[in-house]
């Protein structure tokens, strides 16, 4: 089994890449913008935003690809009002979280197709079902992301391929909850039934049972302690 990582060098794709590795598996993984020097030959620098960077990195590790799973962690986050963002900034998140899974997941499905194996999993957020001010680009695009896996998942059933959405909400990781002042972090944790958020071994856990559940597929699956 090959586990490829999608933004693999911080937050959640780093924490996976890490869990994955020390369990034994084949694990490569992507950056682009944060290197702290330290990667080995599993990681490569690539703009997910690029289809032709994607095309490259896909072609250059073809012959390591056995059983794929697709882990697809890049992401960014723009925040303003509508009304206020920068056109470009918002387009880039567009660009960076959904066609950037598009590039992976097109470029990597016909060698899944041919394997009669494949496991896409795509990172969404409670955001996307709870709005919140200021995030109409990562909305959008997490929204979007979703409607994809489902289409992707009912084209590729009968192939032995699952595509799932994980919509995280609050969690002790990644963007979001720890960007904010503490003030606020206490307000958004007393809107969770468990009073708590989450940890990353949790998030671990739900991606292993995708990997595990071969009639599991065009399903997102929230998991934010009952928020919503």
């Amino acid at each position: 089994m090959t586990i490829l990582i999608t933004g693999a060098s911080k937050g959640l794709g780093q924490y996976l890449y890490q869990q994955f590795s020390s369990e034994g598996f084949h694990v490569l993984g992507t950056y682009n913008s944060t290197s702290n020097g330290s990667f080995d030959q599993s990681y490569t620098q690539v703009d997910v935003s690029s289809y032709t960077q994607v095309q490259e990195w896909v072609a250059s590790i073809q012959d390591q690809l056995n059983q794929i799973v697709l882990i697809n962690c890049a992401g960014i986050s723009y925040n303003a009002f509508t009304h206020k963002s920068n056109a470009d900034n918002w387009h880039r998140v567009i660009d960076v979280n959904l066609k950037g899974s598009y590039n992976t997941i097109q470029n990597l499905l016909p060698i899944m197709r041919s394997q009669g194996y494949g496991r896409i999993i795509n990172f969404s957020s409670v955001v996307a079902k709870l709005p919140t001010l200021g995030t109409s680009a990562y909305t959008a695009s997490k929204l979007a992301l979703s409607g994809l896996s489902k289409t992707v998942a009912a084209e590729n059933a009968n192939k032995g391929i699952t595509v799932n959405t994980i919509s995280p909400g609050y969690f002790n990781i990644g963007m979001g909850i720890n960007d904010v002042p503490d003030a606020y972090r206490e307000k958004v944790m007393q809107q969770i039934p468990m009073k708590r958020f989450g940890e990353p071994s949790e998030i671990y856990r739900t991606v292993q049972y995708i990997i595990d559940s071969p009639y599991l597929t065009g399903s997102d699956i929230d998991i934010n302690g009952g928020l919503i």
